[in-house]
């Protein structure tokens, strides 16, 4: 059958039938396919169709070897490239390793001390706030109640308000918000009259401690009897009557006491109240009974008695430290300087600045060095780096950099920096006063100076400490950064 008829496939392409034969196989397909469309009456369509569909086999076959081809040699070509750039960044890696060391090790250290500040260090702003809100309710009707109606003819009296100092209200408090330090200003009798005279103890070279003394011809003393033998005592010439820290102290002790008794019924509902005179220091206790304190601790409030010196400048008794063989002695306090300087210096700071951050890591980094110290070690570890201590050496470097190199991303240098500056002071033996002295050349011109205090000759806040414990604290190796996380967190007491 096949033989008597011509295919269509070979009548109309006779080149197919004379040059290149299918196979059978993909004939019989062909006319399969060729006559089941015929019988839709699509002849001639479908030998086009096959005769396209034959020639589109044979050159994807032939497309298929070389696609095949190509892709291996572009496989070769991105293997061979592969290699050759891990070979030449071999050569890079090590001088971008040595370089990047110690980019690494500085962000690890920065990494470990800002872990450190947040588990050991900060604060909570809630309980902060809630304490000294507390304080300042409890404090403020105290001494109102010390208030008198008329200024007392021969006593000492409440002046009826009261500053807050410290740490705490400086906003770098470290430890715990359980210590608070209350300035109350007293009023003096009316006519006494006070007259400040420094180096009455050569021995203690620090012209920032005093004696308050009566002017010689005053007949003041002799007609208030009972003020001159309550709160006076003679000099050695037994020609010039002092004022006598002690008994202000006990005086101002005693009437806090019942200053107490008035104010106490509506606040112990909320907390347990106590007084208590120690050495030097009066300290009001604030134990809660309930959750009026919504942070529920217990509070120490140290309340310092204070005469005024004229603005915002205070006399405050020494401590028993500093008086030991100096007679009745007196320290001058500027709370209202310090405040202003600090409020000027935080508008000169770039914001989210690290000089806050920065001393509470110093006072961190103290009573972490302190505690591998025996208990009298310790004590004079403390006294010698004491908070204002730092703080003075904190603010003397505030004032000598400038504002941008306190940027939160420079902590550890400012930190690093000022530790050597305390080592530094602590080998040359001396820390100045900012105040004292009148330091022209660091303070800005805005700060309003006493004339006594301004006057006076440079003080030295380590003159009251022997050069073998200076040395002592100078030389201990302890003195570091924290980079490693301590075992407990460290305990302190008010700063």
């Amino acid at each position: 059958m096949w033989a008597r008829a011509p295919s269509p496939l070979t009548a109309n392409f006779p080149n197919l039938h004379n040059s290149t034969r299918p196979t059978a196989r993909t004939l019989s397909v062909c006319c399969l396919r060729g006559s089941w469309l015929e019988r839709r009456g699509e002849e001639k369509t479908t030998e086009v169709f096959l005769a396209v569909g034959w020639k589109g086999y044979c050159n994807a076959r032939n497309g298929s070897l070389w696609l095949a081809w190509l892709t291996k040699l572009l496989l070769a070509l991105v293997i061979f490239a592969l290699l050759l750039g891990y070979c030449s960044s071999r050569g890079r890696s090590s001088g971008r390793r040595s370089h990047e060391a110690p980019v690494r090790a500085l962000s690890s250290k920065r990494e470990l001390l800002e872990d450190f500040y947040e588990r050991h260090v900060r604060l909570s702003p809630h309980v902060l706030g809630h304490s000294k809100a507390h304080v300042a309710k409890l404090v403020g009707e105290l001494v109102k109640a010390g208030r008198p109606e008329v200024p007392p003819e021969s006593s000492l009296a409440f002046r009826g308000d009261f500053v807050q100092i410290g740490s705490s209200y400086e906003e770098h408090k470290v430890g715990r918000p359980d210590c608070f330090d209350i300035l109350v200003p007293l009023r003096l009798p009316r006519g006494f009259r006070l007259e400040p005279r420094s180096g009455c103890n050569p021995e203690l070279e620090d012209p920032s401690l005093c004696v308050l003394e009566t002017p010689r011809r005053s007949d003041w003393t002799r007609r208030h009897k009972a003020f001159t033998e309550a709160f006076l005592s003679l000099d050695a010439t037994g020609t010039t009557y002092r004022l006598s820290p002690e008994a202000v102290l006990r005086w101002f002790y005693a009437a806090a006491t019942r200053c107490l008794s008035a104010v106490r019924y509506p606040f112990e509902q909320r907390c347990s109240l106590g007084l208590s005179f120690s050495e030097d220091r009066v300290l009001l206790r604030l134990t809660p009974r309930a959750d009026y304190v919504c942070c529920h601790i217990s509070m120490v409030v140290r309340l310092v008695p204070a005469l005024p010196l004229g603005d915002g400048a205070y006399w405050v008794a020494a401590g028993q430290r500093l008086s030991q063989g100096g007679g009745a002695l007196w320290a001058a306090y500027l709370p209202r300087q310090e405040q202003k300087l600090l409020g000027w210096l935080k508008g000169r700071l770039p914001p989210g600045s690290c000089h806050l951050k920065c001393l509470q890591m110093a006072k961190a980094v103290r009573d972490l060095s302190g505690l591998a110290l025996g208990s009298q070690g310790a004590i004079e570890w403390r006294a010698v780096l004491s908070s204002y201590s730092l703080k003075t050496a904190w603010l003397r470097l505030l004032l000598a950099t400038p504002p941008e190199a306190w940027e939160e991303r420079h902590l550890l240098e400012r930190l690093e920096e000022l530790l050597r500056s305390v080592r530094d002071g602590l080998q040359r033996r001396n820390l100045g006063h900012l105040f004292l002295g009148g330091d022209t050349g660091l303070l800005p011109d805005f700060l309003a100076v006493p004339k006594p205090i301004k006057s006076s000759t440079p003080s030295n806040l380590w003159a009251g400490f022997s050069p073998a414990a200076l040395d002592l604290v100078a030389a201990r190796p302890e003195i570091h950064i924290p980079y490693r996380r301590p075992r407990q967190a460290c305990a302190t007491g008010p700063v």
